[in-house]
């Protein structure tokens, strides 16, 4: 099961900053914006790796209910 987990990928942008995430929460990608200042990149990049994981987590619960695997 972990590594059709491992398959499930998620992308999350946000101002230019781009973060790719598997199922097994490895980040696979990171694109930043040049544009933005070291502080703003920062916060983004928080931004958008929360926001991966989250859509990561839920994406997989999912998954797991419809196979009749409980959490």
């Amino acid at each position: 099961m972990q590594d059709s987990f491992k398959k499930e990928k998620l992308n999350f942008q946000d101002r230019g900053v781009s973060v790719i995430m598997n199922g097994n929460f490895e980040v696979e990608e990171m694109i930043l914006n040049p544009e933005l200042s070291l502080q703003e990149q920062q916060e983004v990049l928080k931004h958008c790796l929360n926001k991966a994981r989250g859509e990561i987590q839920k994406t997989l619960a999912q998954k797991m209910m419809s196979a009749g695997i409980g959490l």
